[in-house]
């Protein structure tokens, strides 16, 4: 497949690429290039009314796109956060909803860190057509959307469970999808970060 400087250099210029989390291969892109979120969305056959992350390997990165971010290290791990974003930055990421912004800070390690390092952030979802299986290797990405990216970053098997969704933008912190972190677990993490 291809290298860290190959698929960090692709992202540079705009194209799509498929990365390794920590929970599943992931389809990404800039994201401050509406086109490239527009053909990611396409690829994938998903709408583009439905939200995209950002994922980095830091929370830095993030608040230099999205200033108004309320992040703290409980960002870090297999969950994606929605969070508010009143001044609407990067609307074509939030879907529907305008006004909130997900957001990602996997546990990578190696390869996968070496190039979120690179990159800074990047616009994410899962390598798979919309509501298909979750690629936990790249091989079972399919072949419609490996034949769409300008580049892959292999580092074999990865969990294969995506990451647990949780919306902060209401009172109470709500789970949009379970995944590889238990609801419960989840919950009580955000609980004890919201009140430090």
């Amino acid at each position: 497949m291809n290298t860290v400087d190959d698929v960090a250099a692709a992202v540079e210029a705009g194209k799509l690429v498929v990365i390794p989390t920590d929970t599943v291969y992931g389809l990404a892109c800039r994201p401050d290039r509406e086109d490239a979120v527009r053909a990611l969305s396409t690829l994938k056959e998903r709408s583009p009314d439905q939200p995209i992350a950002l994922v980095a390997s830091r929370v830095d990165p993030l608040l230099a796109l999205i200033p108004e971010l309320l992040v703290h290290d409980l960002v870090q791990g297999a969950f994606t956060l929605v969070l508010p974003n009143p001044a609407r930055r990067l609307p074509w990421l939030a879907g529907g909803r305008a006004d909130t912004i997900g957001v990602r800070v996997p546990e990578v390690t190696d390869l996968a860190a070496d190039l979120l390092a690179r990159v800074g952030v990047v616009a994410a979802t899962s390598a798979n057509l919309h509501g298909g299986a979750d690629p936990r290797r790249v091989g079972d990405i399919p072949a419609e959307i490996l034949d769409g990216v300008a580049a892959v970053l292999d580092v074999g098997a990865l969990p294969g469970t995506p990451s647990t969704v949780i919306d902060l933008t209401g009172a109470e912190p709500r789970v949009l999808r379970e995944g590889a972190v238990p609801a419960a677990e989840a919950l009580a993490r955000i609980a004890g970060a919201l009140e430090d």
